[in-house]
C-alpha cells in the first residue's frame, strides 16, 4: 500500500548502533517524528516506538527493525505520512512540499518562474526557481529576507533572489 497524497516527514541517513537505531533527518521542523506515528518506510507503515533528538539529527526506532544490517537496509529511504495524517500548520507556516508548483514573483509583481523543487541545507529550506525549463534554475534561501510572502491559495511566493 502507498500513500495517495504523500508528504515525506524525514529521510533515513544511516544506521546507528547495532540495535537496529536510524539516523533521520528531519524535513521540516520533525514535529512528525515521535513516537507512535506510523509513516510509510520503503512501502511498509512502521510504527515509531522511540525518538531522540540530537544536533545533528533524530535517531528514530521503528517496530520491526531490529538489527543493524536491517536499518542499514533503508539508507536513503523516506519516512512519508499521507497529507491527511499531518498536524495543522501553524499560522504564517507551510510545509516545504507545497512550495513546489508555486509561481515565484518579485518584488514589483513580475514572474520569475516556477518553484521546481527544495532542498535543505544546514541553515535553511532553499527553493530552486527556473524561469523556463531550458533556463537555468536559480536558488533562493527560504528565510523571511528572501521569501517575504508565501500564498498557497494564489499560488504564488514572493522572492527576493540573493545577489550575485
Amino acid at each position: 500500500m502507498e500513500p495517495s497524497d504523500p508528504v515525506e516527514i524525514g529521510r533515513i541517513v544511516a544506521p546507528h548502533g547495532r540495535r537496529g537505531t536510524l539516523k533521520v533527518r528531519a524535513t521540516g521542523s520533525g514535529r512528525h517524528l515521535r513516537e507512535g506515528v506510523e509513516p510509510f518506510v520503503a512501502g511498509h507503515r512502521r510504527r515509531i516506538s522511540q525518538v531522540r533528538m540530537t544536533p545533528k539529527g533524530y535517531l528514530v526506532d521503528l517496530e520491526g527493525v531490529g538489527h543493524r544490517s536491517e536499518a542499514d537496509a533503508l539508507r536513503g529511504e523516506g519516512l512519508i505520512l499521507e497529507r491527511r495524517e499531518l498536524d495543522a500548520p501553524e499560522e504564517d507556516e507551510v510545509y516545504v512540499d507545497d512550495l513546489v508548483g508555486l509561481t515565484a514573483v518579485g518584488e514589483s509583481g513580475e514572474v520569475l518562474g516556477r518553484v521546481e523543487d527544495t532542498f535543505e541545507t544546514p541553515a535553511h529550506e532553499v527553493l530552486v526557481v527556473r524561469e523556463s525549463e531550458d533556463a537555468p534554475p536559480f536558488y533562493v534561501p527560504f528565510t523571511h529576507e528572501h521569501v517575504p510572502r508565501v500564498d498557497l491559495s494564489a499560488g504564488r511566493v514572493s522572492v527576493r533572489p540573493p545577489e550575485g
